[in-house]
């Protein structure tokens, strides 16, 4: 193991990145070195660098003597707050999410209250306050017409398909979305998940390296694993720039990017209003 000693400006991230190859690996120096809270770095500070020979690290710098550069905000959100903000969600559900939601979001930087305000309030919409992590796709035939009239242009179509989810997932996401055609079943397979619902087998394929995870053998486990739902929802956030977006406490350009359109926006800033205030934004 190589050690290194903190500068101005560092954050165990950036460490992460230099040494590690990504930024996402900051946990094994934070665990390597016992710290509770990741943040809390010092200059002049000595960490241990996992996985790494003495040979192969630059060696440290000299401390510079200046003031310690205040820890970066990190935001740890309890399971009262996000009963606060999310008032419809079950104690079960709020219990299932509450530890995987501080672990996640550490990774994808999600760590300022105006960043977890905006995150917290895009999934509370768009899972039903932790109500559904997979998609209802038991259309009636009058609501595929409604919904998917480009699939569905006429009654008998409609009818054939009503109320069987997976015979509707596969008509809908065939050949699009890096899926197979409608036999393949693909549809179905790698149907909407997670709590911001990841679609297709490309961005299934994305996600899944992305966060460590086989997602192509195993697409369940964002409906069935909560730490898996809530790792693919930042992937999808931090695809789309997001955190820039919530730095601007821009809830519009948030939610186009998540929604392609401004589908719940009352909704969404209802929750980002409730967030803020539990949060003690101002």
């Amino acid at each position: 193991m190589a050690k290194y000693t903190v500068q101005p400006g560092d954050t165990l991230g950036k460490i992460a990145a230099k040494f590690l190859g990504s930024a996402s690996k900051y946990m094994e120096i934070a665990q390597a070195n016992n710290m509770d809270n990741p943040n809390a770095l010092r200059v002049g500070q000595e960490l241990v660098i996992p996985g790494e020979s003495p040979e192969a690290s630059p060696a440290p710098e000299p401390a510079a003597s200046v003031a310690p550069v205040p820890p970066a905000e990190f935001v740890v959100i309890t399971i009262e707050q996000l009963k606060q903000i999310m008032t419809n969600a079950t104690d079960e559900n709020i219990n299932k999410y509450a530890a995987a939601l501080n672990d996640e979001m550490k990774k994808f930087e999600v760590h300022t209250p105006l960043r977890t305000a905006h995150f917290i309030a895009q999934i509370a919409h768009e899972s039903g306050s932790f109500r559904y992590s997979s998609e209802n796709l038991n259309y009636s035939a009058a609501a595929l017409r409604a919904v998917f009239g480009k699939y569905f242009p006429d009654d008998e179509t409609a009818e054939a398909y009503a109320r069987q989810p997976e015979k509707i997932a596969n008509r809908v996401y065939a050949s699009r979305m890096g899926n197979g055609d409608e036999a393949s079943g693909d549809g179905w397979k790698f149907r909407g998940r997670g709590l911001i619902q990841l679609t297709g087998t490309e961005n299934y394929t994305n996600c899944g390296k992305g966060i460590g995870r086989d997602l192509l053998n195993d697409p369940d486990q964002l409906a069935t694993d909560a730490h898996a739902a809530v790792a693919a929802s930042l992937w999808f956030w931090n695809s789309r720039s997001l955190n820039t977006h919530a730095d601007n406490d821009d809830v519009e350009t948030v939610t186009k990017r998540i929604n392609g359109g401004l589908n719940g926006l009352d909704d969404r800033t209802s929750y980002l209003n409730k967030a803020k205030s539990v949060l003690g934004i101002g």
